[in-house]
């Protein structure tokens, strides 16, 4: 692992980026302008970014909050997400009730699913993309209301594998929090996203179709601030990755946008080694240093 003070000394030996987006990007209320500023360098030299998020959403949704928090199409060549590939899975289901987890806002955003959705007792299968009020709940509330469901074998399609997400200051739960628990209670759980491979054939995809030609993974650089999704990810891809310190794993390193310490990255180094091909950490407001 190596410590970076600038992401421009890796813009030449990784024409394409996979870059996550809730936690790098923006905290979920504001943009991070150095990471997209230095996106947008990546791009202006002749990258290709693929941006790469667990978001449960469709693409073009992501996109659209993007550019509510600032961050317009020159910072990326597409978006890949979690709920694209997940709805592309439950559409190829043997399956044609669906019982629906998450907040009333998302709904709308589901208009490509092909099934109907239905009260519990109705249902064939569960699509969750989060909690209900995830400002006011947690995913224990949930357990058991999810042992009825996993006794009766539905399976459980998560479509964000993200067990939490900063959204300002603070640490909310997601998706993947409740699939744990339906694992834990002997449910069948089904995930295209990070650090899952669906979501990466359709990044390589991506990227061959702007680029004319798929990167092998030895030019590919993944990017994120999560362990168990991004890094894992990463690895598992066989991919070089670039941890983001101070994303939602910043407290338990002990790590601050503008403190990056030698024991911070050394605990870093030991609690990965061998799961990650090659780590390169750096500070999201230091990417431009």
């Amino acid at each position: 692992m190596q410590k970076i003070d600038s992401v421009s000394e890796l813009a030449s030996r990784y024409p394409v980026w996979f870059c996550d987006v809730w936690g790098v990007l923006h905290d979920g209320v504001c943009k991070h302008p150095p990471a997209v500023a230095a996106l947008q360098n990546i791009r202006a030299a002749g990258g290709c970014v693929v941006l790469l998020t667990n978001a449960p959403r469709p693409a073009r949704f992501v996109e659209e909050r993007l550019a509510e928090l600032g961050v317009d199409n020159t910072t990326y060549d597409a978006v890949v997400t979690s709920g694209d590939v997940t709805l592309a899975l439950l559409a190829k289901a043997e399956t044609e009730r669906v019982l629906y987890i998450g907040p009333d806002r998302d709904i709308a955003s589901l208009g490509a699913v092909q099934q109907k959705f239905v009260e519990s007792a109705q249902a064939d299968c569960i699509l969750a993309v989060g909690l209900i009020d995830d400002e006011a709940e947690e995913p224990e509330d949930y357990r058991s209301y999810l042992s009825g469901l996993a006794q009766r074998g539905l399976p459980f399609y998560c479509a964000n594998p993200d067990r939490v997400v900063q959204r300002g200051a603070r640490l909310v739960p997601c998706a993947g929090a409740l699939a744990d628990i339906y694992e834990e209670l002997g449910g069948t759980v089904i995930m295209a996203g990070k650090p899952f491979a669906p979501i990466y054939e359709r990044a390589f995809e991506t990227a061959g179709q702007i680029r004319g030609v798929r990167p092998p993974p030895d030019l590919v650089l993944a990017v994120g601030d999560g362990l168990p999704t991004d890094m894992a990810g990463a690895a598992l891809q066989g991919l070089d990755a670039l941890f983001i310190l101070d994303g939602i794993h910043a407290e338990e390193f002990g790590v601050h946008a503008d403190d990056i310490d030698d024991a911070a990255v050394e605990k870093i180094s030991r609690a990965l080694a061998g799961r990650v091909k090659d780590l390169v950490c750096v500070a999201v407001m230091q990417m431009l240093r």
